[in-house]
């Protein structure tokens, strides 16, 4: 068996080698991909705006106030919000203290992002916040190995195209399991 090495530990890959190359020229070190300096919080300011990845700053009451009332997960229990933050990479929206906007990350933090929950709340919308939340997002250093992304949306094609996102290339090659949940609206 050969253990996940932890930092400080991280041996010489063998197949490393003939990648270093590739790595280098998408500004990739190969010796920090295993860093996990990448994930402490950042901070990004745009006028009286900032966006956060800190989750003690995260305002449950006011993801929930959204959230609960959107059309991807109108009825989610509260809890199970709170479950969902917990486990996620969030990138929060603030106007001041004030909590205004979401992205949540579900990531390995090497080859998968999967987006979700974004939001701005319609008061703040029509000033960009959208296009900079996306951007952060896109860029954040942690995720910048991850060969797929995706998300699902209804409504923001346009938005997310911006970014890169394009409809599935081979819709049969994805699979997906749906359970039907209780709070959900049949």
């Amino acid at each position: 068996m050969n253990p996940i090495p932890r930092e400080g530990s991280a041996p010489a890959d063998p197949d490393a080698g003939p990648h270093q190359a590739d790595l280098a020229a998408a500004g990739l070190d190969y010796a920090e991909l295993d860093d996990d300096a990448n994930l402490a919080p950042i901070t990004v300011t745009h006028g009286p705006y900032t966006i956060s990845t800190d989750p003690a700053r995260l305002d449950l009451d006011a993801i929930y106030g959204y959230i609960r009332r959107s059309y991807w997960a109108a009825g989610r229990p509260r809890a199970l919000m709170a479950r969902a933050l917990r486990h996620s990479l969030n990138f929060g929206v603030y106007h001041g203290e004030q909590q205004v906007g979401l992205a949540r990350v579900i990531t390995d933090y090497a080859t998968y992002v999967y987006l979700c929950d974004v939001f701005i709340l319609e008061e703040h919308q029509g000033q960009g916040l959208g296009k900079w939340l996306i951007e952060v997002v896109a860029t954040h250093p942690a995720l910048q190995t991850a060969r797929r992304w995706t998300l699902a949306t209804r409504d923001a094609h346009g938005l997310y195209s911006r970014y890169g996102f394009t409809p599935l290339a081979d819709p049969d090659s994805l699979m997906e399991r749906i359970r039907p949940q209780p709070w959900e609206q049949r």
